[in-house]
């Protein structure tokens, strides 16, 4: 798929976005996830830029401000455990050549999570091309200074919860609460410090593929799940209350497979939110005045972004990180002349075939782990290195193996 993109793309984007909401496969994640962004393409057309943002020292304000944060950013996760370590080198070095890449907008906290998430996947420059990405395609304005585009997007929230969910948008409206103080770190962390790390994964498979409306589609989920019916809303007689439970979601409606499932079937499209924007953007300007920021429009999934920047195939194809020398077999005086290699390798084969037919049945099964049950139990690494992984057409669910955890 990675070697045709550009045709799957343009030709079979239901199928490609059918297997993003079915889950990538944990060993292709990284690298789907910079082709759906567009990095791959910023990368190849910026082949130097990272390398020369990141020999610069960087802003002083933002290098201190960052510093602060890196052990903050998944802490029991072995690659951001150790201080100084190479994730929170890694992760400083992204952070800072986005400050220099854009120094108009700077580093924003919330970017912090994004960024190591990336780099759990990718090496430091994808990481940094995907992280751009986001912040100029998909959540443009987010991490700006004023946090305008977030606001308006919070609003956009709880218009279409009205629409989705009438006894939770007039409950919170019935409080008082503004979108912003329940929803900012769910949008701009896009569920990274809120979901289990399973749903998290299968969220941004989707957030990639179709963009935005994944973020809103979530959200309007666990406020529809939390706050949906008067029974619930019993526990919330307040506004402190209704916080308090929208900071503990139920772990159920956070599940996977569910909250998959429910996100999926809501009736949410990217013109459902862009008519909801001009109509919150109006009003926006009544009330506040024109936006200080002016944020470029956002792209709504892989296909609107690779329609709207132009590239060439070359920037599609794909390069091998590890090269590796093939060596030929070579003929020498000490290995008997011509050919003395092969009869030697061919002896010893004969010899350890004998070795094995003359072994006894014990010896056989102790040469052989997988004859013998109890092994596995005394010894759960040969498990562990034995047993093949599953395949790849299976979703990554908290249950299953996770390369980053």
């Amino acid at each position: 798929m990675l070697n045709d993109w550009d045709k799957w793309m343009s030709k079979r984007h239901k199928k490609l976005k059918l297997r993003c909401q079915k889950g990538i496969p944990p060993s292709l994640r990284g690298r789907a996830w910079l082709y759906l962004s567009g990095g791959k393409v910023k990368r190849e057309q910026n082949q130097t830029r990272f390398q020369e943002l990141d020999s610069q020292s960087g802003d002083p304000k933002w290098l201190d401000v960052i510093e602060k944060d890196l052990h903050r950013q998944f802490p029991f996760h072995e690659m951001f455990m150790a201080r100084g370590g190479h994730g929170q080198q890694d992760l400083l070095r992204v952070l800072k050549a986005y400050t220099l890449y854009r120094p108009e907008e700077g580093y924003c906290q919330a970017q912090a999570p994004i960024a190591a998430v990336l780099l759990m996947h990718m090496p430091a420059e994808d990481a940094f091309w995907t992280l751009v990405q986001i912040c100029e395609k998909y959540l443009p304005g987010y991490y700006s200074a004023g946090l305008e585009a977030i606001q308006l997007d919070g609003e956009i929230l709880f218009a279409l919860l009205k629409r989705v969910s009438p006894v939770a948008h007039r409950h919170l409206k019935k409080h008082k609460l503004d979108a912003v103080l329940y929803m900012t770190e769910w949008f701009m962390c896009a569920f990274s410090r809120t979901l289990p790390w399973a749903s998290v994964l299968r969220v941004w498979d989707m957030f990639f593929s179709e963009g935005v409306k994944i973020i809103f589609r979530v959200g309007l989920v666990l406020l529809k799940c939390m706050l949906g019916s008067q029974e619930k809303l019993k526990a919330c007689q307040g506004q402190y209350e209704t916080m308090e439970l929208l900071r503990a979601i139920e772990p159920r409606y956070m599940q996977e497979a569910f909250l998959i499932r429910e996100v999926m079937e809501l009736a949410v499209s990217e013109r459902d939110i862009e008519k909801e924007h001009l109509s919150q953007l109006h009003h926006w300007k009544e009330t506040r005045g024109e936006l200080h920021c002016k944020s470029p429009p956002r792209m709504h999934g892989a296909q609107a972004i690779m329609a709207a920047e132009p590239h060439s195939h070359q920037d599609l194809q794909q390069k091998p990180t590890i090269v590796v020398e093939e060596r030929t077999a070579s003929s020498s005086p000490a290995q008997g002349g011509e050919g003395g290699g092969s009869r030697n390798s061919n002896r010893a084969h004969k010899e350890k075939k004998s070795r094995k037919s003359s072994a006894s049945p014990t010896e056989k099964a102790n040469a052989n782990p997988s004859l013998d049950n109890h092994s596995y139990i005394n010894q759960p690494e040969l498990l562990l290195r034995d047993t093949p992984l599953q395949g790849s057409n299976q979703t990554l669910s908290s249950t299953e193996h996770d390369t980053y955890l």
